[in-house]
This record gives structure tokens, C-alpha cells and sequence, in this order.
């Protein structure tokens, strides 16, 4: 069967409006591919990206916003896991941060990997991004870059802000699940204090990460509170402004 002339141009237009979305996702991943081992042979590391941009895909180009999540933790521990054990690993980060336990479930085998383990960070790690972060030998930030606290959030709240509204308030003020509310945000705060100081001790002294595990969980900040590259030093974080260039350029990879 043989189309008319205006059917087959219809078809045509149809054809490249569905396929050309895919066809230039799938460009991009091969060109980030060849950046990904340009900066492997560059540095003789194994390169692990945990990179979340707001991207368009599909025909009507819906926006797509990502976080850390228990898939990103499969895929970044699969990639560990891969890597030779005498091999550095250069996790370079891009993040608003997401779900604690993926967060931590990263940050500890970035942490028990035999070699050297540096975290990049181009433009920003916050929230469970620092907490990987926190995990590394080293960390690699742009002057401009930014860290930040790691308090955890209990539903839309800061846990901080949620036990400090219950103690201004009192107890006997505030309804049972304002106070389970609190009662979790405490747990969670320490666990996560807990974990800090023992990702930074080897670094740093124990006496020095539960000081600085405090600061970070115990709400001093604003949850979106930048961390710059002049504040991570003060706060005796390994950070260093050498980030590759190839690193920007991978970035660019990801419009």
C-alpha cells in the first residue's frame, strides 16, 4: 500500500517528532560516556556520576526532577562494587540531596572502599549530596560550589525546627502527633549526628567529628544554608578547588 504524497510527509513529520527527543538523549549519553573515560584515564580513577538535572524527555518534553533515591544507591553501590579494590574512585556529585537511607547507603561504601575516594562537586551537593561527600578522602569543589547541613526533614519540616517548636510550646500544648512528630525527629537527628562523626573521626579525631557532626544535624543553619568552599575549609573539611576541567565539560552534557 502506497502513500499519497501528503500522507507520507504527515508521516514523516510524526515520525521525527516522536523519534527526535530520543535520538538526542541518546547522542548525549554516548558523548558523556566519552567524557566519563576521558576523565578515568585522565586521573586512573574508576568515574561514578550522581548527577540530577531537571530534564525534559518524551514528546511534550514533561520535566523530570530527581533526588537521591534507593535507585541511585543500587546503581552508584553496583558501580562500587565493580571497581578494583587498589582503584580510586571519583564520585562527581550534582544533587539537592534526597532520601537518607539511599544517602547513607552511598557514603558508606564510598567510605570502606580500600583506595583513595574523592567526591566532586561542580555546583552543588546539599543535603544528602554533603553527606556523601562527608564520606570521601578528599573532596573536589569548584570556589563557587556549595555544600550544606544535613539535618534530616520530617515530612516538609526540619527535625530541629520540629523539636524546638515543641519545647517553646510545651508538651502539654501541642496535639500527639506534633509530639510522635518530635519524638522521631530526635531519633533521627542522632542517627544521623552518629553517622556523621563516624564517616569524619579517621579524618579529623573523634572529639573534632562530633563537634562538627553536631553543627551540621543540629539545625544551626537553614536547611538550604550554603557551605562554601572558604566555610568547608574553616570547618576543617579535605576540600580543594582543583576540579578538572573535564569535569565542567561533562556538565555542559547535561543541559
Amino acid at each position: 500500500m502506497w502513500l499519497d504524497p501528503l500522507s507520507l510527509i504527515w508521516f514523516i513529520f510524526i515520525f521525527s517528532l516522536v523519534m527526535a527527543p530520543q535520538l538526542r538523549q541518546q547522542a548525549l549519553i554516548n558523548a558523556r560516556a566519552k567524557m566519563l573515560s576521558r576523565i578515568a584515564a585522565k586521573r586512573g580513577s574508576t568515574v561514578i556520576t550522581l548527577i540530577h538535572r531537571q530534564e525534559s524527555v518524551g514528546l511534550f518534553g514533561i520535566p523530570i526532577y530527581r533526588y537521591i533515591d534507593i535507585d541511585d544507591s543500587e546503581r552508584v553501590l553496583r558501580a562500587i562494587r565493580a571497581a578494583p579494590k587498589d582503584r580510586p574512585i571519583d564520585l562527581i556529585i550534582h544533587t539537592p540531596g534526597g532520601l537518607v537511607l539511599a544517602a547513607t547507603q552511598i557514603a558508606r561504601a564510598i567510605k570502606e572502599h580500600p583506595a583513595k575516594t574523592t567526591v566532586i562537586v561542580p555546583h552543588y551537593a546539599m543535603s544528602g549530596g554533603t553527606l556523601i561527600a562527608l564520606a570521601a578522602d578528599e573532596i573536589l569543589m569548584d570556589r563557587n560550589a556549595v555544600l550544606g547541613p544535613v539535618d534530616p526533614q520530617i515530612g516538609q519540616f526540619p527535625a530541629p525546627s520540629i523539636i524546638a517548636a515543641v519545647e517553646k510550646k510545651g508538651v502539654d500544648k501541642v496535639d500527639d502527633q506534633t509530639l510522635i512528630m518530635a519524638d522521631v525527629s530526635e531519633k533521627a537527628i542522632r542517627q544521623v549526628r552518629e553517622f556523621v562523626t563516624w564517616l569524619l573521626k579517621d579524618k579529623m579525631g573523634e572529639e573534632k567529628a562530633k563537634e562538627l557532626a553536631e553543627l551540621l544535624t543540629q539545625g544551626t543553619w537553614t536547611h538550604d544554608y550554603p557551605i562554601t568552599f572558604d566555610k568547608a575549609k574553616e570547618l576543617g573539611l579535605p576540600v580543594s578547588d582543583e576540579v578538572p576541567e573535564e569535569v565542567y565539560a561533562l556538565m555542559e552534557l547535561y543541559p
